[in-house]
């Protein structure tokens, strides 16, 4: 096993290299970085970090965050009403397609259509959409089943396509639309992006390139080319930043690799979480079926070793001190100052409470094996619930593995890490598609909670019709959750990225710029790279 102290040694050894690695002047190259795999590309399945990198530069939507600011502006849309049942939008008159299409509201709404028949990705945004209907080429109007507060918020997650492409491309399947195109898009794009596809492996690479015809034109200084690379080992990732054939890193770099980077020159990048750090319980399998379990692995968590653990810098971190469910900043969350902290005797008793004893189990802990930092916290909890005389095993599972595990609640393991975000960066596409009992077993819920009072306050923070109650539904959701304790809340989080000095992302580097959506300062045109 490569200790700390080698890892140092070798970040150290790669970031001097970085630091004197000659740059050109010129911009517009190509940009190269990595992510997590597997890299989805069909609209109506992505929902991971490596897929949002892919949907914003490749596909456009309707409305984008504001940049610096709270709120959502136009983006295809020219403008838009609403009633908080019925919105209106006017659609932009100069927007094409990568295949030259014009696009219209008959896009729009074949979009909607096609993630909702498919049922994937984030589908489970558009539950309350009842429809779409194009008024007329350049309107476009969504009836919901019931008032949505995050509506317009998750249209960013809704990327349109161009529906004549698609039904030119329909695989084997059964009915009139047959597969819906997914063999298809699969493989190739069908937006209107900023950057198109040249190539596409979900396990390897994907190559993007300047789309010409852009509506809003892509700067020159932009890259020219983006080679996203997936589940590269961090050995690799530092070889190749410290040969200067790498620009960003990853989020997933243990934090002494950027420290060492960052000390030899490199660029540290940040991004504002708008989740968190997650250990979640599977509810279903003993012992963890038993909320006293449940207490006590929670209150034996050391909170403030794994701060400690992903401190990057003096004044950069990979989170910040969780104080409950719900990340500070959010509707509902505690204040800043009600840090959660371990209380191993609190932890002592809520287990002398449990109807199972220790020497009658053992706890499956699990990792992610493209996120080496999982290993410590795996090895902490190990280290903190022995403390408990409490006997766990420590598993270690590539992405694609777990994810098919979790479907299962036999299959899913006692313990998973996790790192979830809010996709919209509104709190309901945090904490509905985790605890709500309709989400059982995906990849973000692999607690299996049934919790009728948690699904009454995820229901009520999507339908207030204010902030004021919104905040009311999304604080009682917090007290419930932290009062059955289906999850351990590590940290709130925050993305940091190593990167060469030879890329300028504002998004990245400049709060006035940053986006309030997590995946979303990845966009490529916003970029310079020198060549």
């Amino acid at each position: 096993m490569t200790t700390p102290l080698k890892l140092l040694s070798i970040a150290a050894m790669a970031s001097t290299m970085l630091a004197t690695a000659p740059l050109s002047a010129q911009a517009g190259g190509v940009l190269r970085l990595d992510e997590v795999a597997v890299g989805e590309l069909d609209p109506a399945i992505a929902s991971d970090y490596a897929d949002s990198i892919l949907m914003f530069n490749v596909y456009d939507t309707l409305v984008l965050p504001a940049q610096g600011a709270p709120g959502h502006v136009p983006h295809l849309a020219a403008s838009w009403e609403g009633d908080g049942t019925t919105y209106t939008f006017k659609l932009r008159d100069d927007v094409k397609f990568v295949s030259g299409n014009p696009m219209t509201a008959e896009d729009v709404v074949f979009s909607l259509d096609r993630m909702k028949a498919m049922g994937k990705g984030l589908s489970y945004l558009f539950a309350n959409v009842e429809g779409a209907e194009a008024v007329d080429d350049s309107t476009v109007k969504f009836t919901l089943s019931q008032p949505y507060a995050p509506f317009v918020a998750s249209l960013v997650r809704l990327p349109i396509v161009d529906k004549k492409t698609v039904m030119e491309n329909l695989g084997e399947g059964e009915g009139e639309m047959k597969d819906w195109g997914a063999a298809y898009l699969t493989a190739n794009s069908a937006g209107t992006g900023a950057y198109r596809i040249v190539s596409h492996n979900p396990q390897e690479e994907t190559v993007m390139e300047k789309n010409p015809d852009y509506f809003l034109g892509v700067p020159d200084p932009a890259p020219d080319t983006a080679r996203l690379r997936y589940g590269l080992e961090a050995a690799t990732v530092r070889t190749l930043i410290a040969q200067g054939e790498h620009d960003i890193a990853s989020q997933w770099l243990p934090p002494e690799v950027i420290r060492a980077l960052a000390s030899n020159g490199a660029q540290v990048l940040t991004e504002s979480g708008t989740g968190g750090f997650y250990v979640k319980m599977n509810t279903t399998k003993p012992p963890l079926d038993d909320v006293n379990c449940r207490k006590a692995f929670a209150k034996a968590f050391d909170y403030g070793a794994a701060i400690k653990m992903i401190a990057v810098t003096d004044t950069v971190s990979q989170g910040a001190a969780a104080t409950g469910a719900i990340p500070v900043g959010m509707f509902g969350a505690n204040p800043a100052d009600q840090m959660l902290t371990r209380d191993l005797e609190a932890a002592k008793q809520h287990l002398a409470e449990c109807k199972y004893k220790p020497e009658d189990f053992t706890l499956e802990i699990s990792w992610i094996a493209e996120v080496p930092l999982e290993e410590r916290f795996a090895l902490l909890m190990q280290a903190n619930y022995a403390e408990l005389g409490v006997k766990s095993e420590i598993r270690k599972m590539p992405w694609a593995l777990f994810a098919e595990q979790v479907s299962k609640p036999e299959n899913t393991p006692h313990m998973s890490q996790l790192f979830v975000n809010a996709v919209t960066g509104d709190p309901d596409t945090l904490l509905y598609g985790m605890y709500h009992s309709s989400s059982a077993g995906t990849w973000q819920s692999p607690e299996y909670l049934n919790d009728a009072e948690v699904d009454k306050q995820l229901d009520a923070g999507r339908t207030a019709a204010t902030p004021e109650g919104r905040e009311e539904a999304y604080a009682a959701l917090n007290a419930r959750l932290m009062e059955i304790a289906p999850t351990i809340y590590g940290y709130d989080r925050q993305s940091v990225f190593a990167a060469s000095n030879r890329v300028k992302v504002p998004a990245l580097s400049d709060p006035s710029k940053a986006f309030g959506l997590d995946g979303m300062g990845f966009t490529f045109r916003l970029m310079e790279v020198a060549d």
